[in-house]
């Protein structure tokens, strides 16, 4: 008769935490912000920067703060269109975003905005930057952004798809685009403005949620070729178990570095750093949540992990038959 183990014993005799427990509703949760995510996007859209649009940015400092509806009104009456006024760092400092004009770009425009803005709030404001940017060096810089992180998905697709059973590969491939959907989500809902920094800050977010998947996935696959009792269900928690420790680890420990650049980097890391603090978090939560319990529902078991075990081997090794 064959022994029967319990969990505890699959994982030498220590605690294993039911993560498959609550995957239904997991399942639930991410569908449900997914679809958030896709609406948000679809009606609100994207914050674009200079970096994509084009125009002209100019930062100034009050004497003391100042409402900004009447800046802007001011600027329109002064003939600029579209101007787009916020606060940025502080109360008191202010950023006038304008779309491509031709001509008047440089310190020409920046004098007439600062004018416009001393008559409006009757005080002596400075100008701490000005930057252009043309139409087409911005289009240019949204296709190579966009290029940029195609590749680098197309390319993790053909990684996994070698490195893994499909199951582990699809549920992996799955939860990136998971992860990257969600923080789009957010950074459209938030009005984040959308600039360079933020596309390295996506593809920051996809190597560290890839890396994370990639550990758990070896260790689930490894636990299926070691561990010759109990049913996929027990096999995915105890390899979840024994990951938590350094999935904690690493994530805390990048959280505390983000959220270091989000307090003390100023302004212009601000969005960097908070599309890496909701990337990471939400890939954290995906490597167990949708990663694995998707391979799990996918049919996962051990017998696939064999058959590719065996294929592997075979490839690497010269036939002997005829």
């Amino acid at each position: 008769m064959a022994q029967e183990y319990s969990i505890e014993q699959l994982n030498h005799g220590r605690k294993v935490v039911d993560f498959m427990r609550w995957d239904t509703l997991a399942f639930i949760i991410s569908g449900l912000l997914i679809v958030a995510s896709v609406a948000i996007i679809g009606v609100r859209g994207f914050n674009w920067g200079l970096d994509f649009t084009g125009g002209t940015v100019i930062e100034i400092n009050l004497e003391k703060p100042a409402d900004l509806d009447a800046l802007r009104e001011g600027l329109v009456k002064a003939g600029f269109e579209e101007p787009l006024v916020q606060n940025f760092g502080s109360s008191r400092d202010v950023m006038v975003r304008m779309p491509p004009a031709t001509g008047n770009a440089g310190q020409e425009l920046g004098n007439k905005v600062v004018a416009s803005i001393n008559q409006t709030t009757q005080q002596n404001a400075t100008v701490k930057r000005i930057e252009f940017v043309g139409p087409s060096v911005g289009s240019d810089l949204a296709q190579a952004g966009a290029m940029a992180l195609l590749s680098a998905l197309i390319a993790i697709l053909i990684y996994i798809g070698f490195r893994f059973e499909w199951r582990l590969a699809l549920g992996t491939v799955l939860a990136l685009a998971h992860d990257v959907i969600i923080t789009c989500g957010l950074l459209a809902l938030f009005h984040i403005e959308i600039d360079l920094t933020i596309v390295a800050s996506l593809m920051s977010v996809i190597g560290y949620s890839l890396n994370d998947k990639i550990v758990v996935s070896d260790r689930i696959r490894e636990n299926f070729r070691k561990i010759r009792r109990g049913s996929s269900y027990d096999i995915t928690n105890v390899s979840l178990t024994q990951t938590l420790s350094r999935t904690l680890i690493t994530s805390l420990t990048t959280l505390a570095m983000i959220l270091i650049l989000f307090i003390f980097g100023g302004a212009l890391l601000k969005g960097f750093s908070l599309t890496m603090l909701i990337g990471v978090t939400i890939g954290t939560i995906s490597s167990i949540y949708v990663s694995s319990a998707l391979a799990l529902k996918l049919g996962m078991k051990r017998e696939h992990m064999l058959v590719q075990k065996v294929e592997k081997e075979g490839a690497d090794q010269p036939s002997i038959l005829p």
